[in-house]
């Protein structure tokens, strides 16, 4: 299986591991951070989210290689603190969201996240899951499927291809990858198809619409902040603007005075900053690898440390 995972060493470095630490990988994909924080935890515990059975059954593999002291759980990420306290688990030492799609899941063509590979219309992240991009494509309206072209996928020409793909689903169904692309490209002029490829914007804005990524990203992150220990850290890898808007404003929400208190001379502990930002400048994949890992084009690291 192959897999290169993103900003391995600067999110692991980030992550300040201690050995007798507890660790949550909230993206375990195919263990490749995962692996990484096990063999440096020789008396702490990892703990890793997933809601693909096939990353879970092949990172069991991988990790017990490594040792035993890890627990995989098959759920959204966004029930962390839920799934960790059933387990009787209310602090960590580190959290890392590697966010996106992981690669085999795009090399898989029946998942059908890739707009290069004919399959069904699928995009589930959660293959128990009962709805899927071909819900989002064919039962969807007019104005929801605008919308969320133009506010997931920043499509200039959103409504265009809305409108082609309704008026296409008078006589027959879209099923399949293939046949999206093809509606896509009628629906848009030459200069964009030129541009780059003109499906490229409008699969990410039904596979972010299947998975509800922004939103888990947005109710997910200030449960993780709470579940951190005193200089604890937390990793977020994003692949696309949309992500890491999110992770800036709610970073920034928790490394600032509060307003009402800004100015006094003596700050109550609940107005204090909870967090402090260890990398003021977002931090990105070095020409190297670049270079080696074209998938890494767009990732961005961002990192914090609990300090109350």
């Amino acid at each position: 299986m192959k897999h290169v995972s993103v900003l391995l060493n600067e999110s692991i470095e980030g992550l300040n591991i201690r050995e007798d630490g507890i660790y949550v990988d909230c993206t375990l994909g195919y263990a490749g951070h995962s692996k990484e924080i096990l063999k440096r935890i020789k008396r702490g515990k990892l703990f890793a989210f997933d809601q693909d059975i096939n990353a879970i059954e092949y990172s069991i593999k991988e990790l017990s290689e490594i040792s035993d002291n890890f627990v995989l759980i098959k759920s959204n990420f966004v029930n962390l603190k839920e799934e960790l306290n059933k387990r009787g688990i209310y602090k960590v030492d580190g959290i890392l969201f590697d966010l996106g799609v992981s690669s085999p899941q795009l090399d898989e063509d029946y998942r059908g996240f890739s707009y290069h590979n004919d399959a069904f219309l699928d995009m589930r992240m959660d293959l128990s899951s009962n709805f899927s991009a071909y819900n989002v494509v064919n039962e969807y309206n007019l104005e929801d499927l605008t919308r969320i072209f133009y506010e997931y996928g920043e499509e200039e020409y959103s409504r265009n291809i809305a409108k082609k793909i309704i008026e296409y689903r008078k006589n027959k169904k879209i099923e399949t990858t293939l046949e999206l692309v093809e509606i896509i490209k009628s629906a848009v002029p030459v200069k964009r198809i030129l541009k780059s490829h003109p499906a490229k914007k409008i699969f990410q804005a039904i596979r972010i619409e299947v998975n509800k990524e922004l939103y888990v990203i947005e109710k997910v992150l200030p449960d993780a902040i709470e579940m951190l220990n005193k200089n604890g850290r937390l990793c977020v890898i994003t692949f696309h603007s949309l992500e890491d808007k999110i992770v800036k404003k709610i970073f920034n929400q928790y490394s600032k005075i509060d307003d009402m208190v800004k100015g006094l001379p003596n700050i109550p502990d609940q107005y204090k900053p909870k967090i402090r930002l260890v990398n003021k400048k977002v931090i990105e994949p070095s020409k190297t690898e670049l270079e080696n890992n074209k998938r890494s084009r767009s990732s961005k690291l961002r990192i914090i440390e609990k300090i109350q």
